[in-house]
């Protein structure tokens, strides 16, 4: 498999993403460590979502699979859901292409 598996809960598939993704259902306070950094989940993470694992800022890009998925749209702290509520895709959006912001 590609990418790291975090305590058989959540995947990393690159070394520069900033997010991780749910293999299982995930609650509220579980505390997940890959040996580097402790995250400890702030919210409900559904299987297949998505977790913060450092503190991404209102405006900073969001990186999984190690390339630019989305921005924030609010400020996101470690161990928070990253969902619609506070990030926007910016895959296939030609309004969103370098320059014409």
């Amino acid at each position: 498999m590609k990418g790291d598996v975090i305590d058989d809960a959540a995947l990393v598939m690159d070394r520069r993403d900033s997010v991780a993704t749910a293999l299982e259902d995930l609650e509220t306070g579980r505390t997940l460590s890959d040996g580097k950094r402790d995250v400890t989940l702030s919210d409900e993470v559904p299987f297949g979502h998505k977790f913060a694992l450092e503190p991404i800022d209102r405006g900073d890009d969001i990186f999984k699979y190690g390339a630019v998925i989305g921005r924030a749209t609010d400020d996101v702290p470690p161990g928070s859901w990253v969902h619609t509520h506070n990030c926007e895709s910016t895959r296939g959006r030609g309004d969103q292409q370098e320059g014409k912001r």
